[in-house]
């Protein structure tokens, strides 16, 4: 397969290349990546993977670009996105044009050459449950975006959606929880914390530090963005979840206690404007019709985390 990977060297875009061409010998990538502040070139072991690897570094708005690139390409995912909640509240027109535009430019060059498309979105899209809920996101959950950040992202899967039901592309979309592992920005909560446990410095947690996300390793992701590639049918949504809804505060607390270090460094700090109180996923639809599982539980990927940073130091 020859495939185009956006936003590749980033987060969870770099750890899916990674995963990918390990798992795939006979497979080649193109990472098309800005490499803005939160990305890395050497997230990626260019050496390893020899002539089945190439980086472009540009933006996902140039279509002509993008055209040029696409032409031969079975399969694109996109990865690429502005993603920190406070940046798009400060900045919101970098996310329009990264989110939304970014994406129909990728969407324009996957109908002119009738090619696989799979879109990574967020569970921000759904909006915030109230904290004592019970109640999970599924397919069917009307969206109801709280920030620039998730409004962007939701109008992008509206957009995806509007083409397979208008030209009929073969694409798919992923809904994720909160990812955490190896290559984050220190801008998220787990490597923030991982840092300024390692620097003295004090760890800010908003509000009380009772807001509830759901944690997923972010091999675990790949793992389930690969099962929707090889198994998914076209023209669904799939969300995916590791069922880990932890506390912010539980979370800090967590990684406090492996490091050896004192609470007391937790400092309570403004909460954020509009901050979604929980969220929660209900994987049994990519479960039931892939067969994907996830393999690490929230400890253990925790501490592989946690070591990540530790050897970086």
């Amino acid at each position: 397969m020859n495939m185009i990977v956006t936003g590749g060297a980033g987060f969870i875009g770099s750890n899916f290349i990674n995963y990918w061409l390990k798992r795939h010998k006979d497979d080649s990538i193109v990472n098309i990546d800005m490499l803005t502040y939160a990305s890395n070139p050497d997230f990626i072991n260019k050496e390893q993977y020899g002539d089945r690897y190439t980086l472009i570094r540009t933006d996902i708005c140039d279509r002509e670009l993008i055209m040029q690139h696409a032409k031969g390409v079975d399969t694109i995912i996109n990865f690429a996105a502005e993603s920190h909640v406070d940046n798009s509240i400060n900045n919101p027109e970098q996310f329009l044009h990264s989110n939304y535009m970014g994406v129909f430019s990728l969407l324009e060059a996957v109908k002119k050459y009738d090619i696989r498309y799979h879109q990574i979105s967020t569970d921000e899209v759904y909006g915030s449950l109230p904290l004592n809920s019970a109640t999970k996101f599924d397919e069917n959950t009307k969206y109801n975006p709280r920030n620039p950040y998730s409004a962007t992202k939701a109008a992008a899967d509206f957009l995806v959606n509007s083409y397979i039901n208008t030209y009929g592309i073969r694409a798919t979309i992923s809904n994720c929880s909160n990812n955490y592992g190896p290559h984050q920005h220190e801008e998220k909560l787990i490597p923030k914390t991982i840092r300024h446990a390692l620097s003295g410095e004090n760890i800010p947690v908003y509000g009380r530090g009772n807001q509830i996300r759901d944690w997923i390793y972010v091999e675990d992701h790949c793992s389930a963005v690969e099962s929707i590639i090889e198994k998914g049918r076209i023209g669904e949504t799939y969300l995916v979840s590791s069922r880990n809804e932890l506390e912010n505060l539980q979370v800090v607390k967590s990684i406090l206690s492996y490091m050896n270090k004192s609470e007391d460094m937790i400092q309570f700090v403004k909460d954020r404007p509009g901050h979604d109180e929980h969220y929660a996923i209900d994987p049994s639809k990519i479960e039931r019709e892939t067969g994907w599982k996830p393999k690490h539980d929230f400890e253990e990927g925790l501490k592989k985390t946690i070591e990540y940073y530790l050897g970086e130091k």
